[in-house]
């Protein structure tokens, strides 16, 4: 893979520092108003969570004392209600957020690290989670190879992110050049992202990785109809009617090198 120029890595490390900012202080608000409603908050992960471990269990059981990573384990993270004692959440912000909702926070240990260069060795984990994150990272591609090399034999992946159509990842780009050249201009969906993927970009995350996919899913048509649905509030909601964005592509998938005689297949491209 060529290397980035010396003036890109830059800029890109800076949006990425900028996108945990913004998050931080929207999770600073969300904790505030979520002082005596933590039962609500609560609730919701549970669900979350029961959701996407039915899923994964439908492939095999997932123990109780389970190794559970996950990846940008945030603010409301899946690891927290996954129902594992053993279960790891690291995110570069897990810091501020066990002092913003000490409620839940404390149900998984938290590690302060980013998910391009995780803090753990080979196969340390059965199960490993990253729930819409590698789009806030300096490094999607370089967060996929750390997911898959900290994943056991035989272990199980759950994966999501965001992806949109085209025209949002040109409008990306243009977002990062002018601030970049000094136009302190934000736009608060470029802000709060380094990238936006489209479908195959998601899809090419993966590629050449020691995976076998399980399932995968992308609803850009469902997508379609919720923006067409919603009373357009401004331009942006608007443009969602021809330009589908917010779409979630899906993945479960088996880290290969276990049983003997399976055979591999990465991400259709």
């Amino acid at each position: 893979m060529p290397r980035r120029s010396e003036h890109t890595e830059t800029a890109l490390r800076r949006r990425a520092r900028r996108a945990l900012e913004r998050q931080l202080a929207y999770q600073r608000g969300k904790a505030a108003r979520a002082k005596g409603h933590e039962q609500d908050y609560v609730e919701a992960m549970r669900v979350r969570s029961a959701r996407v471990r039915e899923k994964l269990e439908r492939v095999r059981p997932v123990a109780s004392d389970a190794r559970v990573l996950e990846v940008g384990s945030g603010a409301h993270g899946l690891v927290f209600y996954f129902g594992t004692t053993r279960g790891v959440g690291c995110d570069p912000l897990a810091c501020d957020y066990a002092a913003l909702f000490p409620a839940w926070q404390h149900r998984a240990l938290t590690v302060a690290a980013a998910g391009e260069r995780l803090p753990f060795a080979d196969a340390s984990f059965d199960v490993v989670l990253c729930d819409n994150v590698v789009d806030h990272a300096e490094g999607p591609r370089e967060i996929a190879r750390e997911l898959s090399r900290v994943l056991a034999p035989d272990g199980l992946l759950y994966f999501t992110v965001n992806f949109h159509h085209a025209v949002y990842g040109f409008a990306s780009r243009l977002h990062a050049a002018w601030n970049a050249a000094g136009l302190p201009f934000e736009i608060g969906p470029f802000a709060d992202h380094t990238v936006h993927l489209t479908l195959s970009g998601a899809r090419t995350l993966f590629r050449g990785l020691p995976l076998r996919v399980l399932s995968e899913s992308g609803d850009a048509e469902g997508a379609k109809r919720a923006a067409r649905r919603r009373p357009p509030r401004h331009a942006g909601d608007r443009l969602k009617r021809l330009f589908f964005k917010n779409a979630l592509y899906e993945l479960v998938a088996e880290r290969e090198g276990g049983r003997a005689g399976a055979a591999g297949s990465g991400p259709a491209g």
